[in-house]
């Protein structure tokens, strides 16, 4: 069975995270670690997906605190296929391109760079300036791969889900992943 870390933190886009985990789920063979911010929570039961928190852990295998540092996603000895990050906030990616972990989910995404997994962060802010930009060429030099959630239109997407589970599923790509609702470019439409 593969493993990843999920890690959903406050910027907007909970909905990402949300529907990693329920993609990751649907695939069968992959066993899901669940870390949220206190922030995603607020984000995704006030403002954007209506979800409370309990409907949201349950969607993965296991759950961790924020505050949990010394939980096993924090060692480099938790064999994994890496971490993604959906949404990345700015203050996230900070902690990561700085290597300030003084929460679990940057402790676990500095150990992921440091063990040589692949961290994949969905960074969500727009306009971006020249601090933000440095931050995620620090975060690429450290080994990071820096996915802002960018909807594909070439699949002529018909509703907003089809537009998030097209870039989650580019997202799980990245690991090797491979679900069903990806579009690929010019290929024939599945049976």
């Amino acid at each position: 069975m593969r493993r990843l870390i999920v890690a959903i933190t406050g910027a907007s886009g909970v909905i990402y995270g949300i529907r990693a985990l329920e993609m990751l789920r649907d695939l069968g063979d992959v066993e899901t670690h669940l870390v949220m911010s206190p922030s995603a929570l607020r984000t995704a039961a006030a403002e954007e997906v209506g979800r409370g928190a309990e409907e949201i852990r349950a969607l993965a295998t296991r759950v961790y605190s924020h505050k949990d540092i010394g939980a096993s996603i924090a060692s480099g000895s938790f064999l994994c296929d890496g971490m993604l990050v959906a949404p990345c906030s700015i203050k996230t990616l900070s902690g990561i391109a700085n290597c300030y972990a003084d929460d679990l989910i940057v402790r676990a995404a500095d150990v992921c760079l440091k063990e040589r997994r692949r961290l994949v962060l969905m960074v969500r802010e727009t306009p971006l300036h020249a601090g933000h930009i440095d931050l995620m060429d620090r975060a690429t030099r450290s080994g990071a791969v820096i996915m802002p959630p960018v909807p594909s239109f070439y699949t002529l997407p018909r509703t907003i889900a089809e537009l998030v589970d097209q870039t989650v599923g580019r997202a799980l790509d990245q690991f090797g992943l491979r679900h069903p609702a990806v579009k690929r470019w010019t290929e024939p439409e599945p049976d």
